[in-house]
């Protein structure tokens, strides 16, 4: 009878000593899921916020919408947009600028800088003049037909902050000519247009000048 109550306790032992094993087994595989679980989170936290800080402060990607760039940008041309560089420099002549369009939502523009701050811009015989001497330009599509001289039919004196922007194909583009559009502050550029990426036959870096 002993050897036989031995046997019993020795089982009931290992049952309790198995069940405990499962136990922990088990709540060590809920421990490695919630760890896993966790570290996925967070994978995905760094992932969303990084994102955030690339789109808000150093880059995002626009597409072109028409043929006002023509022949330099091409539409539905996909552009990843420089907005970090001008946190640390101005603006400069010849660059190609993204700025919202102030009429309607989610509606962006880009366009080429011609005028600086301070300078006076005006268009005559079909050319941009800067203080009254021609611009040296080698990437507008044609010559200005005169209806389209726009607001810069006269003198346009620029403020120490804004900007004359024209698009490459001047005879068919909406931009600092027209009231809608008008002179830009600085504050309106968003970034500049810093590499092509679509189509794959384009991708590079966009020339400025």
């Amino acid at each position: 009878m002993a050897r036989r109550y031995r046997y019993e306790h020795w089982k009931k032992k290992r049952a309790r000593e198995r069940r405990k094993a499962e136990h922990l087994a088990n709540q060590s595989i809920a421990e490695r899921t919630a760890r896993e679980l966790l570290g996925w989170v967070v994978y995905i936290l760094v992932v969303v916020c990084a994102t955030y800080l690339i789109i808000t402060y150093v880059g995002q990607r626009t597409k072109v919408s028409g043929d006002s760039m023509l022949n330099t940008l091409h539409d539905e041309d996909n552009l990843i947009v420089d907005k970090i560089s001008y946190r640390f420099r101005k603006p400069e002549r010849y660059e190609i600028i993204v700025f919202p369009y102030r009429y309607a939502e989610d509606t962006y523009y880009i366009k080429r800088i011609i005028g600086l701050p301070g300078e006076t811009v005006q268009i005559i015989d079909g050319y941009v003049y800067i203080n009254g001497e021609q611009l040296d330009e080698h990437y507008g599509r044609e010559v200005i037909d005169e209806d389209r001289y726009g607001l810069a039919a006269e003198p346009i004196k620029l403020g120490k902050d804004e900007y004359f922007v024209l698009g490459d194909n001047r005879n068919h583009s909406s931009d600092s000519r027209e009231p809608n559009v008008g002179v830009l502050h600085r504050d309106e550029l968003i970034g500049r247009a810093w590499v092509r990426i679509w189509p794959l036959n384009s991708i590079g870096v966009i020339s400025h000048e």
